[in-house]
């Protein structure tokens, strides 16, 4: 992600923020030119930098602590792009509902974000029939918790509250023997599977490129899924895949896939808003030293884009490691992966 900062005092600020801790104004994202704006905390709307006189003001969720971006009060609508997806939301009289939901925007504002960058619309027509992302946030039941599943059926994407959940999210990843699972990991998964819907099945040329790929999409995924928790992944699976859920299925594979295309593109675009470079004080290894100058959304070539983020990925772990914490990227790139992912970028690329 890039950096940001108040219009009005030049202090640097986060995507979530919604006040500017040295100059007090309010602050809000436009996602029309991905920047913060900053107005006065008495005044209720900003005008927008692209129409003179043309107002914004907040998404009606900021009135939940649940969004920061603003709409265009002559749009017709009082969300946002990203909160306009929202089919259902959890009952947020209950307080630990509301604070799950909170968090679960965070991770979603960002997703949106990354699509923008990416150009990917959110509404499509295939064959003449409406295909648009939609959400469903839904809080279980106490006498059967298990009952929601997260998942993805035809743009509707299903996410079990409790995900938001820190200590919920730890078991869940000890008992799956996962070694990374985050809300936003979530959705970057789930969306995967929209854009397979989208991009790949409808083209053709597409799909026999998947299939050489990531194998085929036609086998019976219930079954797929069944042998999955019965015998596990492959022993080799490493090198031929991100991730050991990914051996699943064709689908969970290409899923898993794009998860990582997006973890890779928005660490580098944050590498480049902070101007990083890799110049590491050990006997010289030239595939270490990177100058991250680049924006990662405007690269065509992928194998650039790899050259510098397998590097970063090295430096996040040993950082990670020296405050005592897990690898923040706990996952090898094999060829064949790297495969997969170019595939990827050229799909969205063009």
């Amino acid at each position: 992600m890039k950096l940001f900062q108040c219009t009005n005092c030049k202090n640097p600020v986060y995507f979530e923020n919604t006040t500017c801790e040295k100059c007090g104004n309010n602050l809000g994202y436009f996602n029309t030119i991905e920047e913060i704006l900053s107005f006065p905390v008495a005044s209720e709307t900003v005008y927008s930098p692209l129409q003179e006189r043309s107002a914004l003001t907040y998404c009606a969720n900021h009135e939940h602590n649940a969004c920061n971006w603003l709409v265009s009060t002559e749009s017709g609508t009082s969300f946002c792009e990203a909160c306009s997806s929202n089919r259902t939301i959890p009952d947020l009289s209950d307080p630990e509902n509301k604070l799950d939901w909170q968090k679960i925007e965070i991770a979603k504002h960002r997703l949106f974000y990354s699509l923008h960058k990416l150009k990917l619309p959110t509404k499509f027509n295939i064959n003449d029939q409406a295909l648009n992302l939609r959400f469903d946030f839904l809080a279980p039941d106490p006498n059967n918790p298990s009952a929601i599943k997260t998942g993805h059926a035809n743009g509707l994407i299903t996410l079990n509250i409790q995900e938001a959940n820190a200590a919920h999210r730890e078991y869940i990843k000890e008992q799956l023997s996962e070694r990374y699972r985050t809300l936003l990991g979530h959705f970057r998964h789930e969306v995967g599977h929209f854009y397979w819907e989208v991009l790949i099945q409808p083209n053709p040329k597409n799909l026999d490129e998947f299939r050489a790929l990531f194998g085929d999409d036609t086998q019976d995924y219930a079954a797929a899924l069944q042998a999955h928790y019965k015998n596990g992944a492959p022993v080799n699976w490493r090198e031929s895949y991100i991730s050991s859920y990914a051996t699943m299925h064709a689908w969970e594979d290409w899923a898993e896939t794009w998860a990582h295309y997006l973890h890779l593109m928005d660490m580098l675009e944050t590498s480049y808003s902070f101007g990083l470079s890799l110049d590491p004080e050990i006997s010289k290894v030239p595939n270490l030293e990177v100058a991250c100058d680049f924006d990662p959304y405007e690269e065509k070539d992928f194998q650039k884009i790899i050259k510098h983020y397998l590097p970063l990925t090295y430096a996040l772990n040993s950082l990670n490691r020296s405050m005592g914490h897990q690898d923040a990227y706990p996952f090898v790139l094999s060829p064949p992966v790297i495969k997969k992912l170019t595939f990827i970028h050229k799909v969205v690329q063009f």
